[in-house]
């Protein structure tokens, strides 16, 4: 294995990951700045308030994209896999 396919493995591997986690990042940033939009506004400084929510709304986005998250996994591990073969060289 050379350095540019050492480079090439990383970047697919960084962009992947973030392919992945941005769902769950986008929903966790979105729910906390509404939490924290609506405690502002009503002066509620409560700490399970932001905790909660963020919580379920993670869980429910990780339920309903684990398919897709499980199909990229699978087609990245196996695109490497086969190609493993021709690195070893």
């Amino acid at each position: 294995m050379n350095i540019e396919q050492a480079i090439e493995i990383l970047r697919s591997l960084i962009s992947t990951s973030l392919l992945i986690i941005a769902p769950i990042l986008i929903v966790a940033v979105l729910v906390g700045v509404a939490i924290s939009l609506f405690q502002s506004v009503t002066s509620i400084q409560e700490q399970t308030l932001t905790f909660v929510p963020k919580v379920i709304a993670i869980g429910m986005v990780i339920v309903f994209t684990a398919p897709w998250i499980l199909r990229q996994l699978m087609q990245f591990t196996i695109a490497y896999l086969s190609h493993l073969p021709d690195m070893v060289r």
